[in-house]
């Protein structure tokens, strides 16, 4: 089962850029740009990556994205991403970014946009990568300040795929951003956002029908409301499970108490992905392998959720369907 993991096509919808920032990368990124970090080395760095949940986890996530100043910083951390995904056979990846996070402290969010669309487009050539992006707004800032972000991006709207919503759950509940999703939505953008991670199922309700989301990240908690489980399976609403990032937050103790078969049992349309690999232990083949470990998932089970992470991509279907194909080429 290992081989056949490791070689299965994959795609990833759940990937924060800012997330997939390396230890090694970090040191280097810093000394390129003065930047004094309170580690002394790359094995520091990697012991505080100990978490006892989301927030103690984004303290140290935001501190890292410090060492991002130029576009040329953006550029090498995506292309890093692109690189390292590109050994676990991930053939099309739909990447989050925050750019509240640099913007906040002074990075021009044009910066931001060029350094990551550019890697991106050399992915594709250069990988064979294909990849959309998705403009995540910061749920512990202001809806102001998310207002301020989508018309920061309005004249680069043509290279963001959708709008989402990410960052501190607890306390800022969908409706806090229910006027900023409507004007995506009307300047075309499509949407997801993160909920059910630690917050209650009703935030995955409100995902749904304040933020008309089209896909949930995260998702978990749904298995506590029954109506909901209901609603998703009849919508067929993609959830993007992160399964390493659930452990190492404490949504779950273990892999083995994670619900993702019976999220599977319920019908509904699971993917699996990495979240923040470099903070949580793994990109996507190390989530597949860790989840196959504890679980001992069917081949039909893990060509059931890359036919649902195919379906639930943002691309035209005639891309879905050479990925389709490609998937059934290998079984």
């Amino acid at each position: 089962m290992k081989g056949f993991l490791e070689k299965l096509p994959k795609v990833e919808l759940h990937l924060h850029i800012e997330g997939s920032l390396e230890p090694e990368l970090m040191f280097e990124l810093a000394a390129r740009n003065g930047i004094n970090l309170p580690y002394k080395n790359v094995e520091e760095i990697r012991s505080a990556y100990s978490f006892n949940n989301l927030q103690s986890f984004l303290d140290i996530y935001y501190q890292g994205a410090g060492v991002l100043q130029k576009e040329q910083d953006f550029y090498d951390l995506t292309w890093a991403y692109l690189s390292r995904i590109s050994k676990d056979n991930v053939r099309h990846t739909e990447i989050f970014f925050d750019p509240q996070t640099h913007t906040e402290r002074g990075i021009a969010f044009e910066t931001v946009y060029k350094g990551i669309s550019r890697a991106l487009k050399d992915g594709e050539k250069q990988l064979g990568i294909s990849s959309l992006l998705i403009m995540c707004f910061l749920r512990h800032l202001s809806a102001e300040s998310a207002m301020r972000t989508l018309d920061d991006a309005y004249e680069f709207r043509d290279g963001i795929c959708a709008v989402g919503l990410d960052s501190s759950e607890v306390g800022n509940p969908p409706e806090k951003f229910q006027e900023v999703f409507q004007k995506a939505i009307e300047q075309g953008y499509k949407t997801v956002a993160h909920a059910g991670e630690e917050g209650p199922p009703e935030y995955i309700r409100q995902a749904l029908d304040l933020l008309k989301v089209q896909r949930i990240d995260h998702g978990v908690r749904c298995l506590e409301d029954k109506a909901l489980i209901e609603r998703l399976v009849k919508e067929k609403i993609p959830l993007t499970v992160c399964p390493l990032s659930n452990v190492k937050l404490k949504v779950f103790e273990t892999m083995s108490e994670n619900n993702l078969i019976q999220l599977l049992d319920a019908g509904l349309k699971v993917t699996l992905n990495s979240d923040d690999p470099a903070y949580f232990g793994g990109y996507m083949n190390d989530n597949f392998l860790a989840v196959q470990e504890a679980l001992g998932l069917s081949k039909e089970q893990w060509i059931q959720i890359t036919e649902n992470s195919i379906e639930a991509t943002f691309l035209p279907a005639e891309k879905k369907a050479e990925l389709s194909k490609e998937l059934r080429n290998y079984q």
